[in-house]
């Protein structure tokens, strides 16, 4: 009896030693696998312009997370990170980058956005549309429809990329023309007016470029005369607060303008979102076999 017991103590010292080599051999493995994906990226983040704000915010990160220790942000150029992500996707190497939504890098290729514990990019965000105090009376028509413009971001970034083969007047006519529902319900009970002049300020961006000339094509429906006039934000901000421009589709909130809209908060009406779901932060294709930044290993 004893014998019997001794021999099932000696089996269960064994499963369980066997259980803990098991399982310290799953945790080595896992470090090994993050700390091999971290050598091949060689601790490196490609990123963008050297005076672009995700720089600076991506600088933050490497900051701020313990396990990004020795790691650099390369810079050069949007167009040329592009360039990168297409040939590592081309030849499924590892590649984290800057990315940001709307974009259509997220129509053309499999991405996901990688988890910020620490919350540094924030949360999803929207693009509000702005207009000028005295818009709604000068213009009720005018107003309405642009308060009733809302893109989906799906549709945004499949309009971006067409864009890449083609002008973004005409890819905003081939959208209105498919989504001519969509547009029939911003115009919904809108009189028409004689050729009244409104302007659009809109950023040098594509989602900007695109949104405004959707905007235009509605507003023409009903007879305005529509100016796109492309400027920084800083100067968009401040032509929509003075009255100079009427309306404005590109103010990223709640991070990437929000010192802009604090700034002349009150000297404008803010209509809403015409899109939600943008966002920054950094992204790799999605047959990395990483989810978080937590998920990285810092360079030795």
């Amino acid at each position: 009896m004893m014998n019997f017991k001794w021999k099932n103590i000696g089996l269960i010292t064994c499963l369980s030693l066997a259980l803990i080599v098991t399982g310290c051999g799953s945790i080595e493995e896992n470090e090994q696998s993050a700390k091999s994906v971290s050598e091949e990226l060689e601790y490196t983040i490609t990123g963008t312009e050297p005076g672009a704000g995700q720089t600076k915010t991506n600088e933050e990160v490497l900051d701020s997370y313990d396990n990004l220790a020795g790691w650099e942000q390369e810079l050069s150029s949007a167009g040329a990170m592009l360039t990168e992500l297409s040939e590592a996707i081309d030849n499924e190497e590892p590649i984290i980058f800057s990315a940001w939504s709307p974009h259509y890098k997220f129509a053309k290729w499999d991405l996901k956005y990688l988890e910020d514990p620490k919350g540094i990019f924030g949360d999803e965000g929207m693009i509000k549309t702005i207009a000028r105090k005295g818009l709604k009376d000068d213009m009720p028509e005018a107003y309405t429809i642009l308060d009733r413009i809302h893109l989906e971001l799906p549709d945004l970034e499949n309009a971006l990329l067409k864009a890449q083969d083609s002008d973004f007047e005409q890819v905003a006519k081939d959208w209105a023309s498919t989504n001519k529902e969509i547009v029939a319900e911003w115009t919904k009970a809108v009189n028409p007016v004689d050729g009244t002049s409104i302007e659009i300020a809109l950023l040098p961006w594509d989602d900007a470029i695109f949104t405004a000339n959707v905007a235009k094509i509605a507003l023409e429906e009903k007879g305005f005369d529509v100016t796109l006039t492309q400027v920084d934000p800083a100067v968009m901000f401040e032509a929509i607060a003075t009255g100079i421009a009427d309306v404005s589709l590109a103010a990223w909130m709640p991070v990437t303008h929000a010192y802009l809209y604090e700034q002349y908060e009150g000297e404008f009406d803010d209509l809403g979102p015409n899109l939600e779901g943008a966002k920054t932060g950094l992204a790799v294709p999605s047959y990395m076999d990483i989810d978080s930044l937590e998920d990285l290993e810092p360079k030795e």
